[in-house]
């Protein structure tokens, strides 16, 4: 029987960033294995040209190498090689009926964990082993669950198939888009996602989530001509302050009547040195709204910004999506069916139906929008436990009671779907 407690505290001590989880991955292979279900991942779990925000070949590599030394299996992780780190786990039952699947994020955050004495990871002795990478939003508790919900669901006694999505890459919302695109979900009927924290205290539920936002992530490149500044700048072109010309004018739009919006330049980065003329700039942007046409609106104007300020500086340049979402809208009646099966879970005791969670985008959007397209229904929960810090936080950290009571309540809601 899985130790779930011990399960978890093992990945947080090795968290993954998106795309690099493979060591975790693999973990969810191996135990998917030898419970009998059969295993998605790899190529076969994403659609390679979908994939957004990947890192660069160096990084993949390195983490690479870091798994196979902490103890992943070579044969298994080789399928990976490249940040293929989705896992598909399926499972069918006795006999025909409807396919229930659950999406499970697996990737950690660029976040240096606390040493404080009063962190309990660091009190605990499972502090991150990978400095500067924490699990600081809950994922590590969350594969935790998508594996203890496996083994109850291990003895295939129902009638359909089970699918467990074990993601990548959901910070920053990356890794979605690309399970979506390989058709991994088209023939779901129910799917079920959900999230622990989020401001929820432990006992509550929460069967439905809103106010989720639509949000485009981009990567601007802008390239001129290197000069020397003193003795000949006007041979040069200068990208930073193209780049930065875009920047004052992108947070220059205005708000819109039709729905909130917001918008952030994160990173503006370029030059070497004091006195040559920048021929190269980057800059990450991100465009967010209530509404998936306003952000799109947005997106567009972004993006001719973007253009005009680089036309103006005589620049070249070029502009990559690496991240995207759009809003949840949950069903209902799945979130009634979650609060039904939540009652007759014992330490559970506040139930909501639906609930605005400002939790800014998820990208577990996409796979229930797909299901819903294809004439499912799907829902996305929050399943409370009270936190020390925020989520993102060098402090933060889950109540591992949690991890049971999840389990049983994603046990429940399955079989009450496959009976």
């Amino acid at each position: 029987m899985l130790d779930l407690v011990t399960l978890r505290r093992d990945f947080h001590m090795h968290p993954e960033v998106g795309f690099t989880e493979f060591r975790t991955a693999t973990k969810v292979v191996e135990i998917l294995t030898s419970l009998g279900f059969d295993v998605i991942y790899g190529q076969d779990a994403m659609d390679g040209d979908s994939r957004r925000g990947l890192p660069s070949e160096a990084v993949l590599e390195k983490a690479y190498e870091r798994a196979l030394s902490d103890g992943a299996n070579p044969t298994i992780v080789e399928k990976m090689r490249g940040g293929y780190t989705a896992v598909i786990g399926v499972k069918k039952g006795k006999s025909a009926g409807p396919t229930v699947a659950f999406r499970f994020d697996m990737d950690a955050l660029p976040v240096l964990e606390s040493k404080d004495g009063d962190h309990f990871p660091q009190a605990n002795g499972f502090r991150s082993h990978y400095e500067g990478n924490m699990h600081a939003c809950a994922h590590d508790g969350h594969t935790t669950i998508g594996l203890g919900l496996a083994e109850k669901l291990a003895d295939g006694d129902f009638f359909g198939t089970v699918k467990l999505i074990f993601q990548p890459a959901e910070e920053g919302v990356r890794g979605a888009y690309s399970i979506v695109q390989k058709g991994i979900v088209d023939d779901v009927d129910y799917i079920f996602c959900h999230h622990l924290g989020v401001g929820v205290p432990l006992g509550e539920i929460h069967g439905g989530s809103h106010g989720f936002l639509a949000t485009t992530k981009m990567l601007a490149h802008f390239h001129g001509v290197s000069s020397h500044a003193g003795a000949s700048p006007e041979q040069g072109k200068n990208a930073l302050l193209g780049a930065a010309t875009a920047l004052l004018n992108i947070h220059a739009i205005p708000r819109f009547s039709t729905g909130s919006t917001r918008i952030n330049v994160g990173v503006l980065e370029g030059g070497t040195a004091a006195n040559i003329i920048p021929a190269y700039a980057k800059m990450v942007v991100e465009t967010r709204s209530v509404s998936e046409e306003v952000n799109a609106e947005l997106e567009q104007r972004v993006r001719n910004i973007i253009a005009h300020s680089a036309a103006m500086h005589e620049l070249e340049h070029e502009i990559e999506v690496v991240g995207g979402a759009i809003p949840i809208n949950y069903d209902v009646d799945m979130a009634e069916l979650a609060l039904e099966e939540a009652k007759q879970v014992e330490g559970f005791h506040s139930f909501v139906n639906g609930a605005y969670n400002a939790m800014g985008s998820e990208d577990a959007s996409f796979l229930i929008k797909r299901v819903q397209d294809r004439g499912g229904k799907g829902t996305y929960m929050s399943i409370g436990t009270d936190i020390p810090a925020p989520h993102h936080h060098p402090k933060f950290d889950i109540q591992e009671a949690i991890l049971p009571r999840s389990v049983e309540l994603l046990n429940r809601i399955a079989r009450r779907l496959l009976t």
